[in-house]
């Protein structure tokens, strides 16, 4: 499995346990599985349902401020990655 950055965490909302990612560079579409990795995260997840602005919406592209839901706590700083198969 292949794994680009695409963007990091900025904040983490415990109880509905959504992370808020920045899009640093490429899209992220629903449907797409990502790996969130940091100095105590290290895990992937599959991506159903992505929010901007309290909207869901299909793509992210570059620069859009994401809302997703996670499985596990993520931290501010953490990096996200995009994984995708060779």
């Amino acid at each position: 499995m292949a794994e680009e950055k695409i963007g990091e965490v900025v904040k983490f909302f415990a109880k509905p346990s959504v992370a808020a990612v920045k899009i640093t560079s490429g899209e992220l579409k629903v449907g797409d599985t990502i790996k969130f990795s940091g100095h105590t995260t290290d895990f992937e997840e599959l991506i159903n349902s992505m929010e901007i602005n309290n909207e869901k919406v299909e793509k992210a592209v570059e620069g859009d401020y994401i809302g997703i839901k996670t499985s596990d706590r993520v931290r501010p700083g953490d990096e996200v990655f995009l994984v995708t198969p060779d």
